[in-house]
């Protein structure tokens, strides 16, 4: 499992090196005395509806709205939140019941109640957004309320990991009075029970977020205000870093930022490396001509060349990944490395000849230009550079906004094209389930029997993560087989601080989500 012990971390301090973020000895001044924290990321939301989102809104959606069970700093497995409690009630883990805390509202003031959780659980499943998440609720049968303050939901199979996905923003309980049962809510306003209450948002620009009183929850807040900025690009972040219009940057450092912050130091800026679990992949399009050709996917793989990505592309800042489930979780592999070996244009020939291709392979590879960093494009040039140098193939570049994006690989208009991914919660199952079936994150069907029917549901009678390894490696290879998806990199975290900021350690949850309320400023050295 994902181990995020308190200061244990490597860290880079520019600012001196006895600094550690989450270690010291400074404690919060007054949280209204200086404004409103102000964290920029390069990672916009694309919605504030929960049930539209299967993506990185959830980092905005963590602070504004609130779930039955979440992460409280320090935790690696899920605790109430807005449940006072929350349990499997049968041997099977097939039912699963929670309370409520006594007296919850929204910041609008009405009453946070079982009826309005099970309004908003089953609202994501009544809309089925495209891009939305009820995927992660193939196991929920149905959800029954008992009373005002029990609500207990049903599973169609045995699913130890349901209290994980209930712990995901995904599941952030909406206010029935101001969230459309079958539609999404457009107004561009929020309802939620969170720390924060969004007080105003440009989307694309900037979110206002103020203290919530009606709050309930874990969350100790070490300010009162939080406004997050939105970035294009990395470059910009950490002028404003450097020019102090931003206190702390969150997701998106570039690579040659990250270097230069480490390398050249700064007398007031602090900069803390960590594990991550992120994953950045291609996906091969079954719909293709040449991407549906297994000899084609493999010759792919057998090409390309991960460390030569992560050192020229990403200065090392990210790690060469050779499984779909990241270093660090129980059950990850390296079955691509096993495979395959080393990058070798021989054996990608072989493949390609085996199967009867003699041509060059026409390949268009499509990359989103503002969701996972400003390398993104020099990471697809560098593919490029590596599949055209083998001499087996051709191809053509192609980019979209996020935005428009997501609808072309939802439309299935894309031969190949990248992703990353941040997870929803940190277990192997979140690695592999929502990348296949018929209907999943990638917006390509990918059927898998062996794993959709004998191998995840083998793995979720068990609540001890440890003793299903085996199920988990054996699906691993069948991605390897099957080579319809080809991880690259895996990333690491970087959070940048001015020197007076404190929390940014403790912010980051075990699916790396910003927790903005433990963030606090220094009140003396």
């Amino acid at each position: 499992m994902f181990n995020r012990k308190r200061c244990l971390r490597r860290v880079a301090a520019v600012a001196s090196i006895g600094l550690m973020t989450g270690c010291s000895v400074f404690s919060a001044s007054d949280p209204s005395s200086e404004g409103p924290i102000v964290v920029g990321t390069t990672s916009a939301p694309s919605t504030l509806d929960p049930a539209a989102s299967w993506d990185g809104s959830w980092e905005l959606f963590r602070n504004i709205y609130q779930t039955l069970l979440a992460y409280p700093n320090g935790a690696t497995s899920p605790q109430p939140d807005a449940a006072k409690s929350c349990k499997f009630t049968d041997s099977g883990y097939r039912t699963y019941s929670c309370e409520i805390r006594p007296g919850m509202k929204f910041s609008n003031g009405d009453a946070l109640t079982a009826q309005a959780v099970k309004y908003s659980i089953d609202r994501i499943r009544t809309i089925n957004a495209k891009t939305g998440p009820a995927g992660l609720l193939g196991s929920l049968d149905r959800v029954q309320v008992l009373g005002d303050r029990q609500v207990v939901f049903h599973l169609n199979k045995s699913d130890a990991t349901f209290p994980f996905v209930l712990a995901t923003p995904a599941m952030s309980i909406v206010d029935p009075d101001d969230y459309p049962a079958r539609s999404l809510r457009k107004d561009g306003k929020v309802d939620g029970s969170g720390p924060y209450e969004l007080q105003s948002y440009q989307e694309g620009e900037k979110a206002v977020l103020v203290r919530n009183d009606h709050y309930q929850g874990f969350a100790q807040r070490q300010n009162d205000a939080v406004t997050i900025r939105y970035f294009r690009d990395s470059g910009t972040m950490v002028k404003a870093l450097k020019d102090k219009q931003i206190d702390v940057t969150y997701r998106g450092l570039a690579a040659d930022d990250i270097v230069a912050l480490q390398s050249k130091g700064s007398s007031d800026l602090q900069l803390v490396d960590g594990a991550g679990t992120d994953i950045n992949y291609l996906v091969f399009n079954p719909q293709d001509p040449w991407a549906k050709n297994p000899a084609v996917r493999k010759a792919v793989a057998q090409v390309v060349d991960r460390a030569a990505i992560a050192h020229k592309v990403y200065k090392d800042t990210v790690d060469p990944l050779y499984s779909m489930v990241p270093a660090g979780l129980t059950g990850h592999t390296t079955g691509f490395f096993d495979d395959y070996g080393d990058p070798s244009v021989p054996k990608a020939r072989q493949i390609l000849t085996r199967a009867g291709i003699h041509q060059r392979v026409p390949l268009t590879l499509w990359y989103t230009t503002d969701r996972y960093g400003s390398e993104t494009a020099k990471e697809f040039q560098e593919l490029k550079g590596q599949l055209e140098g083998s001499g087996l193939f051709t191809i053509t570049l192609k980019s979209r906004p996020w935005k428009t994006y997501v609808q072309g690989y939802e439309n299935g208009e894309y031969p190949v094209f990248g992703r990353g991914w941040f997870p929803d919660f940190p277990d192997a199952d979140n690695f592999i389930a929502p990348f296949v079936g018929e209907q999943n994150a990638l917006g390509t069907p990918y059927p898998s029997p062996k794993i959709t029917k004998t191998l995840l549901p083998e793995s979720r009678r068990e609540s001890d993560r440890a003793k299903v390894v085996k199920e988990f490696q054996e699906a691993q290879q069948i991605l390897v087989d099957d080579a319809r998806l080809l991880p690259l990199w895996q990333g690491r975290q970087y959070v940048a601080a001015s020197d007076d900021v404190s929390g940014g350690e403790q912010a980051l949850d075990p699916s790396t989500i910003m927790m903005m309320w433990e963030l606090h400023r220094k009140t003396s050295w």
